[in-house]
């Protein structure tokens, strides 16, 4: 359970590097590269307090049963500016009522990631078990669909009904691959064409809200939920991008933090380019510690002998993956270089969960079957593999939720639209540059610093060209008032690189870092030492010492 789930919370991310757009980096800095400053030190005024958004924070939540669990509905405005235009959003919640009694704190609410995570999902899935049992016998374990997400009312899509309803055309075998460093003219004007399509598409099926899912606005609706679940202050947990959540939220409402983890931090004061090459140099190390440790990982299942055989398996998968696709059972296009280096990047996140599947895979193209490296691409199960029955009975109408008939592009949304999602919410909340001859300066510097991870994933930022534009700019956090924060960074951590923990600990006042000395990604719920350090201070507030490192 604890691999699916680590997975499933960070899956999304890994997208944003390889097929969407990046979402973290690897130093920290002030002001943006890009001659942007950080905000103004005077102490934001508290949107809570406005008479037009009272209905929303007087609202109760009317739990009922869906399964183990509870389920409820909350309203939030659609846009802040104008919580009285009647524009809502409706998100389902959903509550693991753990608290012993004569132990309860009151609830804790996280968010599993992303962006793109249906946190309900998450919990239905047993996120809440890797909480610890001191942390559930003292709260309510509650998270919820941020806007836009999952089963959010209205939700992001970019398919409209037309496209869902057309039959989708068989790819061309012939086609030559897509390259993972575009030079040509003809290269870069066909990943322009391609990343158009994408934002033109996203615009058609989900223009209306596309300027309403940032980070900023889901963490308002983060502390309307606090009010509803009638909490004067909030304790929260998030992983990845639920750390840029809890880091909004703190600057919004910093005086309404009882206690909060941020782990895999995400340092808001890097600018696109920043994010994008740490993050590449964050996956391209990762698979470098896969060639050196996966004999003490996995043992005799390693495809190499030593190290040096390992790497030269993978540029040798990555040599022929680049001219020609391996074959996939059941595909007709196969498996080409992108989706390789896809499938060691998603490898990545946890080894002791992964590397073992990995390895198989490897072994299995060098023998000229794809199959397996497809289904680590696309985080399924390979063909012919029993998967585990879901149970789906708690996930019918219980909800509480509107059936979103009204939504732009409703009836082409997904069950999973978390691609859709990370797109939308990555390029509202990151300014990228309006010319593209911004992204093909940074490809050789991509390419130095992390090869063929980093100059797939500037080509992958071309979506947010033409997206529209947000309020945020990098920063620094600004967040006077609020109680110390703990930052869990994982030292080898490939999509969230420990550099970014160490400088959010740092922006926060009083701010706490807890190291985690190991490959992965994320510690919170992988590592004993860390899970004793993070549940004492969330249900004690006993602070972390400054230099505290934990290792598997």
């Amino acid at each position: 359970m604890i691999r699916a789930l680590v997975r499933r919370r960070t899956l999304v991310i890994a997208l944003a590097a390889l097929g969407t757009t990046s979402l973290a980096a690897c130093t920290a800095a002030g002001p943006g590269a890009d001659g942007s400053r950080p905000r103004t030190s005077a102490a934001p005024a508290d949107p809570s307090t406005r008479p037009e958004l009272r209905r929303f924070y007087e609202q109760r939540l009317a739990w009922r049963s869906c399964g183990h669990f509870r389920c409820a509905a909350l309203t939030v405005p659609m846009d802040y500016a104008r919580p009285g235009d009647g524009r809502t959003f409706v998100l389902p919640v959903a509550k693991a009522a753990t608290a012993t009694a004569g132990k309860r704190i009151g609830s804790l609410v996280y968010n599993p990631g992303g962006p793109g995570e249906r946190g309900v999902q998450a919990l239905k899935d047993g996120l809440a078990d890797e909480l610890g049992k001191g942390v559930r016998e003292r709260f309510d374990i509650v998270s919820f669909d941020p806007r836009g997400v999952g089963e959010s009312k209205p939700a992001l899509t970019c398919r409209t009904a037309q496209q869902t309803d057309a039959k989708s055309p068989e790819p061309e075998t012939d086609a030559a691959p897509a390259p993972l460093y575009p030079r040509t003219d003809a290269e870069r004007a066909d990943v322009l064409a391609g990343a158009r399509e994408t934002a033109e598409s996203c615009a058609k099926a989900s223009g209306p809200l596309l300027r309403h899912v940032g980070t900023r606005d889901a963490a308002r609706d983060l502390d309307v939920l606090r009010a509803a679940l009638g909490e004067r202050k909030l304790t929260y947990v998030g992983w990845s991008y639920g750390t840029s959540l809890g880091t909004s939220y703190a600057e919004q409402f910093p005086r309404r933090v009882r206690a909060m983890v941020l782990d895999g931090a995400v340092d808001p004061s890097l600018d696109w380019r920043q994010r994008m090459i740490g993050q590449s140099r964050g996956f391209r190390d990762a698979v470098e510690e896969y060639a050196r440790s996966c004999a003490d990982q996995v043992g005799d299942a390693c495809p190499g002998a030593t190290p040096e055989e390992i790497r030269a398996l993978i540029d040798r998968l990555l040599r022929r993956t680049q001219r020609e696709p391996l074959p996939v059972e059941g595909s007709a296009g196969g498996l080409d270089a992108e989706a390789f280096v896809s499938a060691l990047s998603l490898s990545m996140y946890t080894p002791e969960a992964q590397w073992q599947d990995l390895s198989e895979a490897l072994r299995a193209a060098d023998a000229g079957d794809g199959t397996k490296l497809a289904a680590l691409a696309t985080d399924e199960e390979p063909p012919g593999t029993d998967d585990e029955t879901s149970d789906e009975s708690d996930d019918a109408d219980d909800s509480g939720t509107s059936d979103g008939s009204d939504a732009p592009g409703s009836s082409a949304v997904p069950e999973d639209n978390s691609e859709a999602a990370l797109t939308a919410i990555n390029c509202l909340d990151v300014p990228h540059p309006r010319d593209e001859r911004a992204y093909w300066d940074a490809l050789p510097a991509a390419d130095k610093a992390a090869g063929v991870y980093g100059t797939s994933a500037v080509a992958s930022e071309l979506v947010c060209k033409d997206w529209p534009a947000g309020p945020e700019q990098p920063h620094r956090v600004h967040a006077e008032g609020v109680p110390p924060v703990l930052v869990v960074g994982t030292e080898g951590d490939p999509a969230t690189p420990y550099a970014e923990a160490v400088s959010l600990a740092r922006q926060f006042p009083g701010g706490m870092l807890l190291s985690f000395d190991a490959p992965g990604h994320t510690g919170y719920g992988r590592n004993a030492c860390v899970d004793r350090k993070v549940e004492a201070y969330l249900t004690d507030l006993t602070k972390v010492r400054p230099g505290t490192t934990c290792t598997p």
